[in-house]
């Protein structure tokens, strides 16, 4: 379980999550090394990064709710920036969705900038049919990237679309083979990295800062809303059903 960094050329790195036999999903210490590898990252000399999930199967499930569950401010702060929630991130991010992207994972591919999907791979946010409040940002980032329509129905449905339904509604750019996904995410990379840096920073900078200050205003009322609902008698019955692996019931 690891979140690795590799150099590719001097301007670009690349960052896999691996977690393959959870589905790439992250547990906490995971998330916490993320968080502090966007900062190493954002001072260093990359240019661009590629943002990826190790093997076929999946590009991340997410945070590990097999795992610790607690939600105190100081933990939902690590996985805020784990995801890039509030930071106006000024190194561009090109995604190479390897497989299936659901939960915290779609909320980290949210953050990124350009985005491509092998074609088995599927998005979703199942959070509700666990009784799980979304606080990594689809709230409110989904809305401004794919609209109001097409976010509530991912946001209040829990359901998975594939590939092809992604890029229709604009989620992700284009769907490619799986052989040639990385290729694709690294020439595109050499192409932002070839470019001025000054610029391509202070373009990124513009459209993070106003989705952060965005989103940082709604923090609080992001933070009430899950605690709310982590504590009722539903975030429990759906967290044992996760557990359990059967359907949950809600009283």
């Amino acid at each position: 379980m690891e979140i690795r960094v590799e150099s590719h050329g001097p301007h670009v790195a690349i960052v896999t999550i691996d977690n393959q036999l959870r589905r790439n999903a992250m547990t906490r210490a995971m998330l916490a090394d993320l968080a502090r590898l966007w900062d190493e990252l954002e001072r260093g000399p990359c240019r661009c990064i590629v943002l990826t999930g190790a093997g076929e199967r999946a590009f991340t499930a997410g945070a590990d709710i097999s795992g610790d569950l607690s939600a105190s401010s100081e933990t939902a702060q690590v996985v805020s920036h784990a995801l890039l929630k509030y930071h106006a991130y000024v190194k561009p991010i090109v995604a190479a969705v390897n497989g299936d992207c659901a939960g915290g994972g779609l909320e980290l591919l949210l953050c990124s900038d350009i985005r491509a999907a092998a074609p088995h791979a599927r998005f979703g946010l199942p959070e509700v049919r666990w009784s799980i409040y979304p606080f990594g940002g689809a709230t409110i980032k989904l809305v401004q990237q794919i609209g109001h329509v097409h976010a509530m129905e991912l946001l209040l449905t829990g359901k998975l679309i594939d590939a092809a339904e992604a890029v229709r509604i604009g989620l992700v750019n284009r769907v490619l083979p799986a052989e040639q996904l990385m290729p694709w995410a690294l020439e595109t990379a050499e192409q932002i990295a070839a470019n001025s840096p000054s610029a391509v920073q202070a373009v990124k900078q513009q459209v993070s800062t106003t989705i952060a200050e965005h989103a940082r205003a709604r923090e609080a009322l992001e933070q009430e809303l899950g605690d709310r609902v982590r504590a009722g008698a539903h975030f429990r019955e759906g967290v044992a059903a996760f557990r359990e692996k059967r359907r949950p019931v809600y009283e």
